[in-house]
């Protein structure tokens, strides 16, 4: 058991889009993905010590009666708001790299990264669904080119994040930069921390050579071992260290009966037709769900359940964090409520287990 010998970072998958919780109809709290609920959650998370806020990017949703994920805040603009009233806790934007050209969003992202006073991160990824590029005009290109495209598109980033301005030349088949000059440069250095989506082997090879946090889909704990210590093992073949962070979907209550009596209930009222889509777009196209059940969906769209009692809760994610991951990005069923409640019943026995710091 390789123990990580840090604590283990805590993180929401925020409720910018709609339905975020569950594929379902179900539901005990109004939807969330509005900003104010958005600015709500993100001051609660970080009064409760919280380490890191992750957006889903969405630019259409998944029909059926809840139309998954339809409505959606754009994660730049998201992004840009809560940094702006937080003050400690970090805010990543979710960026597809079909839909963006990378000198556009170093400056973005450099902007963001002064609005948080170094607080900004960035998750690429490479793009899988036709039907939102398709309504762009955007033909979506063959697995392994999706990945190559990506790797350029990382490459441009850096240069002109750490290249003196006006000096950064770049030739590729996508992106042909002349003399790049993005000023300003981000706080952090040499750049804020760049995340990538996937468990595919084209993931893990630009995540291994580029990227500083790999968020990966969980079917188990062995699994997650299992993954962690491949993507870990690659990055240490380039002498980088790559972080993981996994994303489970907690729900507890005062027993555990009771707690899988409320996930019966969400799944009870699955929207088949939208988890259908979901489930099959990435299928078809990502290559990093292709082993999932179609219940397995509905929680959080492929979340690892973490479901019982708040000690349940709590040792379940020692368990994850004792399988390698550095971070959790978690989604709640009623986030607000649960945030308040994660701290108050949660948090106190994580730090008891040594999970989390004092």
């Amino acid at each position: 058991m390789n123990i990580p010998n840090t604590p283990l970072q805590l993180g929401l998958f925020m409720p910018n889009c709609s339905n975020m919780a569950a594929i379902s109809t179900y539901r005990i709290v109004p939807d969330e993905w509005d900003y104010e609920s958005n600015k709500k959650i993100a001051l609660a998370a970080e009064a409760a010590g919280f380490d890191f806020l992750f957006p889903v990017s969405r630019w259409r949703g998944f029909g059926g009666p809840t139309d998954y994920l339809g409505t959606s805040l754009e994660t730049m603009t998201w992004a840009s708001a809560l940094l702006a009233v937080t003050s400690r806790i970090r805010v990543y934007s979710t960026v597809h790299v079909p839909a963006f050209h990378p000198l556009i969003v170093a400056k973005m992202g450099a902007s963001l990264d002064h609005i948080g006073q170094g607080r900004w991160g960035i998750n690429l990824v490479s793009g899988w669904s036709k039907e939102e590029f398709g309504m762009m005009g955007i033909e979506l290109l063959p697995h392994i080119e999706r990945y190559q495209r990506t790797r350029a598109f990382i490459e441009v980033l850096k240069g002109l994040w750490t290249q003196p301005p006006g000096t950064f030349n770049y030739d590729s088949p996508w992106y042909k930069i002349n003399n790049g000059y993005s000023l300003p440069q981000p706080v952090q250095q040499p750049h804020p921390p760049i995340v990538n989506a996937g468990i595919s082997d084209d993931a893990k090879a630009i995540i291994a050579e580029h990227c500083d946090w790999a968020f990966i889909s969980l079917l188990s704990i062995e699994a997650a071992r299992l993954t962690v210590a491949d993507i870990k093992a690659r990055g240490q073949a380039r002498e980088r260290h790559i972080q993981c962070a996994g994303f489970p979907f907690v729900l507890w209550r005062d027993s555990a009966e009771e707690a899988q009596a409320e996930v019966a209930k969400i799944i009870a009222y699955k929207d088949p037709i939208a988890s259908n889509n979901w489930l099959r777009g990435l299928n078809l196209e990502s290559g990093s769900f292709d082993r999932f059940t179609l219940d397995q969906m509905i929680l959080g769209a492929g979340a690892f359940p973490i479901v019982g009692t708040a000690e349940d809760v709590a040792l379940q994610l020692q368990a994850l964090h004792h399988a390698g991951l550095d971070g959790v990005l978690m989604v709640f069923q009623a986030y607000y409520q649960d945030t308040l409640r994660f701290q108050r019943e949660v948090m106190p026995i994580l730090r008891e287990l040594g999970v989390i710091g004092a």
